[in-house]
């Protein structure tokens, strides 16, 4: 069981990647985003970690020659439990081997988002985690406001609905020799 009830979002960076095959591009960031807002970063948290509160699946990185190392995600991953200094210039490096593996032509393009949590617990126990995740659906939203003589509207074009999280997985830094918990 997933619990993020004292988890807090320490670092993220975002990234653009496209579609490989569609001769798409892909677009990284220069730094990673400091969040001071909290409103801001609770609503980060909801849409990054919500739809793991439920999940009862833990999974482990592998490779088929047994060197977990030869695993690219595994070894950013690592990387980055390792030195927390490199968060950025590894989430760039996700983002490439995301962008490298990215094949198939339903595979839309979108925003990675490459997130470092602290005290996220995974059955009981408390762990910092990286979670990669991918937004490709956009919406419309309304906006209404209170104006002088009652309301005004406006809306806002390909948003992102935090409630509907496209892509996403968390790796706990714990159990590295067996792959981490992922």
């Amino acid at each position: 069981m997933i619990s993020f009830f004292e988890a807090s979002l320490a670092e993220l960076s975002i990234h653009r990647i496209g579609n490989k095959s569609e001769d798409e591009f892909y677009v990284l960031s220069e730094k990673s985003i400091a969040i001071r807002d909290i409103t801001l970063s609770n609503l980060l948290q909801q849409y990054f970690l919500s739809p793991y509160e439920k999940v009862n699946e833990v999974y482990r990185f592998i490779h088929p020659n047994g060197d977990l190392n030869l695993n690219e995600a595994y070894h950013f991953a690592s990387e980055i439990f390792a030195n927390g200094e490199t968060f950025h210039e590894n989430s760039k490096q996700l983002a490439k081997y995301l962008y490298d593996v990215s094949g198939h032509p339903k595979i839309k393009p979108g925003e990675v988002y490459v997130a470092y949590f602290e005290n996220v617990q995974i059955e009981g126990e408390l762990h910092d985690a990286i979670g990669i995740f991918k937004s490709e659906t956009k919406e419309s939203y309304l906006k209404v406001f209170p104006e002088q003589d009652g309301f005004g509207l406006s809306y806002e074009q390909e948003a992102i609905n935090i409630n509907k999280l496209d892509k996403g997985c968390l790796i706990f830094n714990t159990d590295k020799e067996e792959g981490f918990k992922v």
